[in-house]
């Protein structure tokens, strides 16, 4: 099983002075990071894209060329790619880039978006997204396996055999899509021989197994290969040297975030209660100790009926910038070894 860290650049005020951290220090500290889950030996590192005030995550590849230029061996995703507001055609060109500077450790990770910003600041009707993404996807596979590319679709101008530049190190980059809990993309998905990536931020996870099912039955009935049909789960996690310094660190940003975007949904306000049962072993937070985290996550692989990646969402801590970076080494000095020892570490293809 692969392990890693997502990250949404969150930003936040400082709870106790109000103070905004610099936006440019927020970045740096990203970089330090994404540095720190490579050097112990982390698999995969992915920034997410967001078009609003509490994430510096708008323009992703830019954040992700530069970690490629000063790591060495963690792969780099998007976590994820909105792509129904995107042009198919600059994605790749920007994520080749990025594999080229990487030499070969670029992923991309495609998704409708779980926020709606990003559909009118670039011109797209939001009750089109699904029919932008499916359009738009076909659009990167075809980029991905032909250089000059004949193709005509309905909401971007055609291409008449056009080549895109630059091809990317790797002979396959990877492409994942992300999914929520909507059963037709995890059908979609699986139609396609496409791996998965599920965002699980909330219930159970094992409420998620006959998505799961769906999934690798709808690659079944397509043809592919069940080594191709990789799951990943991104979740909400954190790790400490015991269980009440990671809650400690993490649970003011949780408040505090889902607080302020809740209260655009009708949402009542985060509440502690409420994180709790979140990290109990009945719900979606994988936060605590090493050992605990590593009983958690095998109980996610188990529940799932296998997972090839899992990936933590941590921004929520970012201004414990001490306990962010222990959380990383612990992940990855601590948990990933008990969890690859268990399940066995295996390739994922895309």
């Amino acid at each position: 099983m692969e392990i890693g860290i997502d990250s949404f650049a969150a930003t936040m005020p400082d709870p106790e002075t109000g103070v905004m951290v610099p936006a440019a220090d927020r970045i740096e500290c990203l970089l330090e990071e994404v540095e720190i889950a490579d050097r112990v030996g982390l698999d995969i590192f992915g920034i997410g894209e967001h078009h609003r005030k509490e994430f510096l995550d708008s323009a992703p590849t830019v954040i992700l060329a530069a970690a490629a230029a000063r790591t060495r061996n963690i792969r780099l995703a998007s976590a994820v790619t909105v792509l129904s507001a995107a042009d198919p055609v600059r994605i790749f060109q920007e994520f080749a880039t990025i594999d080229l500077i990487a030499r070969g450790r670029a992923e991309i990770v495609v998704g409708r978006g779980s926020f709606g910003e990003a559909y009118p600041l670039f011109g797209f009707a939001p009750e089109h997204y699904d029919a932008l993404f499916a359009e738009k996807l076909d659009l990167l596979l075809t980029l991905r396996d032909q250089v000059h590319v004949t193709w005509q679709g309905k909401f971007r101008p055609r291409l008449t055999g056009q080549g895109v530049y630059p091809r990317p190190y790797q002979d396959r980059m990877p492409i994942w899509i992300g999914v929520g809990g909507t059963p037709q993309s995890f059908a979609r998905a699986g139609a396609l021989g496409l791996p998965l990536m599920i965002a699980i931020i909330g219930g159970n996870f094992h409420r998620f197994r006959p998505l799961v099912d769906l999934y690798r039955e709808a690659g079944r009935r397509a043809g592919h290969d069940p080594k191709t049909l990789a799951v990943g789960v991104h979740a909400m996690g954190f790790v400490g040297d015991t269980a009440k310094a990671a809650k400690d660190a993490f649970f003011p940003g949780w408040s505090y975030m889902f607080t302020e975007i809740g209260r655009e949904r009708g949402w009542s306000p985060a509440t502690l209660w409420q994180f709790e049962a979140m990290c109990s072993p009945e719900g979606a937070f994988l936060i605590g100790d090493p050992r605990t985290v590593a009983q958690r996550v095998l109980a996610v692989d188990e529940a799932l009926g296998g997972i090839s990646r899992i990936t933590f969402q941590m921004s929520s801590a970012m201004l414990n910038t001490a306990a962010m970076r222990r959380s990383i080494e612990l992940l990855g000095t601590e948990v990933a070894p008990i969890v690859r020892a268990a399940s066995g570490k295996g390739a994922i293809n895309g």
